[in-house]
């Protein structure tokens, strides 16, 4: 089995929704398969991240008691269904309202089939980058690995992915290196940057991308009051996000990129 039909089951492998056999198969080839692995590894330190510092919240005693209140009434609801009902649809007619049903459904997937598909290619990544960014700040787990030292953050990034991204303080530029951390873009695991600006945060999100051309990939970015800077160099694709001015974005992308 090659690596992308194995990549497509690792996340049902670490979370052992597989069967027998497939789990099998995924685990011979994670044994002789550096990549997955790192790849796997990436994705299980992100998931035991979220899972340290996600936030939840347990349900209010007033749930438990408007449930409670409710259980006699579900009781004779279900007792009332025993009894014969006075009048019955035809057996056609129920099959029409089964077949509306179904149409409709399939309508409503249809059109949202159609949305996500018709998305264009920026925008769909556009959207990933920006809820990564805005998940980071709601959970406050902006940083695995804290430290302005890119040599601790850069070794550390490395060992969990299949890429090594180029890291660079920017302090003397306004733009403290914080540390980094992983995320999920594009269906792979990427390197985030984390970067300061005055009390405003910078992610610059980097992965290998050689499909995109250096020049035609340079694009700028406003969405939910965030500003996002796209650019390709290399072979890597950079997605800059943060709630500072475009001006301030372009500057900072552009100390990156001659610091490199």
């Amino acid at each position: 089995m090659d690596c992308r039909r194995i990549e497509k089951l690792l996340d049902s492998y670490l979370d052992r929704e597989l069967d027998r056999d497939s789990a099998i198969t995924v685990k011979r080839h994670l044994q002789v398969c550096g990549e997955c692995s790192r790849t796997l590894d990436a994705r299980s330190s992100m998931s035991s991240s979220i899972k340290r510092r996600a936030t939840y919240y347990p349900a209010p005693a007033e749930l438990a008691n408007r449930i409670r209140t409710q259980v006699p009434h579900a009781a004779a609801y279900r007792a009332d269904k025993t009894r014969q009902p006075r009048f019955r649809l035809p057996a056609w007619s129920r099959w029409f309202q089964l077949g509306g049903a179904v149409a409709a459904a399939v309508v409503v997937t249809t059109i949202a089939t159609m949305q996500l598909t018709s998305m264009p290619e920026d925008q769909r990544i556009a959207e990933q980058v920006l809820s990564g960014h805005s998940r980071s700040l709601l959970t406050s787990h902006q940083i695995d690995v804290a430290s302005s030292d890119q040599h601790t953050v850069k070794p550390w990034l490395s060992s969990k992915l299949d890429f090594s991204p180029t890291v660079t303080d920017l302090t003397t530029s306004g733009f403290p290196l914080r540390g980094g951390r992983l995320d999920y873009v594009d269906n792979r695991p990427v390197a985030v940057l984390v970067y300061g600006h005055r009390q405003h945060v910078i992610d610059l999100f980097i992965w290998p991308d050689e499909a995109v051309s250096d020049a035609s990939r340079t694009r700028v970015f406003s969405k939910r009051g965030l500003n996002l800077r796209h650019w390709a160099v290399a072979g890597m694709t950079y997605w800059a996000v943060s709630d500072i001015n475009t001006a301030d974005l372009e500057a900072f992308a552009e100390h990156y990129a001659s610091a490199r």
